[in-house]
């Protein structure tokens, strides 16, 4: 018997039937293209949050999400005994002129109030080979952002899922419960029957370097994420495309990016280029998660629209999503409705 069919396999699909299992339901996961084969099968991994002020109920998600992520990708990397690559090691930020240092002061004493003394805000002086140059000579550091490899953090909940039993399938039919968490197709089936758009596809350019970094905090500069993995890489991107032709190409663009992030921090002036990757992020049109009943698909649910932030999100979107299949308790915020895209 299978209480959730989960259809897709990327990240909101494979944590929400991580967090089925782990509550002893019985689970099927099923994605023709294999796990993380879209945009969850990226580089970059960054785990950051929005800025502490002006509260609402996306960043009061997306922080309480962070704090869950240490223990949720523990579990996942303990049952399977895969590494998903998780660590919360902060972010630095450069300070670009005096508003700017103004603004990260008040920041920093709202952080206070906001982030609960689970973590901080501050503003420090830029020192160090890792910081990246600042024009002020003061840096944002906060506590809160955490990287992991998209593609292990992938792979380490495939292998959790897997000794609990659940099932990863290439195909199937779907029984119980189900959730359809199928990124870009989705929201493009959604698109089409409504006549109009819900959500698309936004283009991403990422790039990895050898240069081990592993121990050392993600920066944010020159407009790029700058991100330093376990194994002795570091990430960099992305680029944000809304118009563009080879959705899986990557070209000048992503060059720019990289020539940014060597400019922000010289420390990887000569880290040579492994691997270079593009794809299709889906982002809905409220620009928050779509979670909750599924329009097209009555009695069936949806998860969709993790965009950049989608890895950050998914240990909350995850129990959310297991809370209202299995026991019917919706937890949902308002704004993450699929109403608010539709």
């Amino acid at each position: 018997m299978i209480d959730i069919t989960v259809m897709g396999a990327g990240i909101f699909g494979l944590a929400t039937a991580w967090a089925c299992a782990r509550r002893g339901a019985k689970v099927r996961v099923i994605d023709p293209a294999g796990p993380g084969a879209g945009a969850s099968g990226g580089l970059v991994g960054a785990l950051a949050p929005h800025v502490p002020e002006t509260w609402n109920d996306k960043k009061a998600f997306q922080f309480e999400s962070l704090v869950m992520a240490e223990g949720f990708w523990a579990g996942v990397a303990e049952a399977g005994g895969v590494s998903p690559g998780y660590a919360r090691l902060g972010r630095l930020q450069p300070v670009a002129d005096d508003a700017a240092l103004a603004l990260a002061r008040a920041r920093e004493a709202s952080a206070v109030a906001l982030w609960q003394g689970r973590a901080l805000w501050r503003v420090e002086a830029a020192t160090g080979g890792w910081c990246p140059p600042s024009p002020t000579g003061y840096v944002i550091r906060d506590t809160l952002s955490a990287r992991l490899h998209p593609r292990r953090a992938c792979a380490a909940l495939v292998a959790a899922l897997r000794c609990t039993g659940a099932e990863v399938l290439h195909e199937g039919v779907p029984r119980g419960r189900v959730l359809w968490a199928t990124g870009v197709a989705g929201l493009e089936k959604l698109s089409a029957a409504r006549g109009r758009s819900v959500g698309n596809g936004v283009k991403g350019q990422a790039a990895l370097l050898r240069h081990d970094a592993h121990d050392l905090p993600q920066v944010f500069a020159g407009g790029v994420h700058i991100v330093p993995h376990e194994d002795g890489t570091v990430a960099i991107g992305s680029t944000s495309e809304r118009d563009y032709t080879e959705p899986t190409a990557t070209d000048a663009q992503l060059d720019a990016v990289i020539a940014a992030a060597r400019a922000a921090l010289p420390a990887l002036a000569e880290a040579p280029v492994i691997a270079r990757w593009a794809g299709l992020r889906p982002r809905a049109r409220s620009r928050a998660p779509m979670l909750g009943a599924h329009p097209l698909h009555p009695g069936q649910f949806i998860a969709n629209g993790g965009f950049k932030i989608g890895f950050g999100m998914a240990p909350k979107v995850a129990d959310v999503m297991a809370e209202l299949m299995l026991n019917g308790v919706d937890r949902i915020p308002e704004g993450f409705r699929p109403e608010a895209s539709l």
